[in-house]
């Protein structure tokens, strides 16, 4: 069975609020094809004038979402599917920076690596105590180039080059909260989903037109991102061919 094949991404419409929903078995990792509908769905979403908010999240229980998917990853024979593949992050953060909506996402658990940069890339992000972060891209012998600028937008150079160099140790979610990943932390899910719902209740009664403008306001400067992520790509799909890189995930898959 072809892994990289399975999954979902689907947007349910409630009250004027778009809740895109992402799930993989394998911990909600994100293959490409993954990622192509994800950016759709934002997309999508950013032009419906029937949406005032997104929501996003993750399927299941446990992990919010493990990043990059291993199996595509292994599977990397040459510069330009390396560069495709990485891009496919590159786009759905692209398209969270862009969406005309405010996006809130919600943490049921860990967030590994591109996990990091998806949350990273919502303008407004909760977690559960569990949602513990890892930038593991270093130990596989990459380095978080494409979601760094979203990481370290959210949280600054030095907790994101903390990340970027610890990458295999996990940092708490109450360590991301005081870096500014997210804004709240929650004992359950139960209390997490609550809260969403509280709080994007008060979001979509307020003035559309003030919402779309803060949504400009807060991703002043990054303008030139498409060319810059681009780039990033480019620098991890040139990476992922290395004897180094391609023996580290060799190991992490046996």
């Amino acid at each position: 069975m072809d892994k990289t094949q399975l999954g979902y991404v689907k947007t349910t419409i409630e009250n004027k609020i778009a809740t895109i929903e992402f799930f993989h078995p394998s911990h909600n990792s994100l293959p490409g094809n993954l990622l192509k509908q994800l950016k759709e769905n934002i997309d999508a979403a950013s032009e419906n004038d029937e949406i005032s908010l997104v929501i996003l999240k993750s399927g299941g229980e446990r992990t919010f979402c493990a990043g990059a998917s291993f199996d595509e990853l292994s599977s990397i024979e040459d510069f330009s599917t390396g560069k495709t593949f990485f891009l496919g992050f590159a786009n759905v953060i692209n398209a969270m920076r862009k969406c005309s909506k405010i996006i809130l996402c919600r943490v049921q658990g860990k967030a590994v690596g591109g996990g990091v940069g998806v949350a990273s890339a919502a303008d407004y992000c909760m977690s559960t105590k569990y949602g513990s972060i890892k930038l593991s891209e270093l130990a596989i012998g990459i380095g978080p180039f494409v979601i760094g600028p979203a990481v370290e937008r959210k949280v600054g150079v030095s907790a994101m080059s903390q990340m970027a160099l610890n990458a295999t140790e996990w940092q708490t979610a109450k360590w991301a909260k005081e870096k500014g990943l997210y804004t709240e932390v929650f004992e359950t899910v139960e209390q997490l989903d609550e809260y969403i719902a509280h709080f994007s209740e008060k979001l979509v009664n307020s003035n559309p037109e003030a919402l779309a403008g803060l949504k400009k306001i807060f991703w002043e400067g990054t303008e030139h991102w498409d060319d810059l992520l681009d780039t990033r790509a480019a620098m991890s799909g040139q990476l992922v061919l290395s004897e180094f890189t391609t023996k580290a995930i060799g190991r992490f898959k046996s």
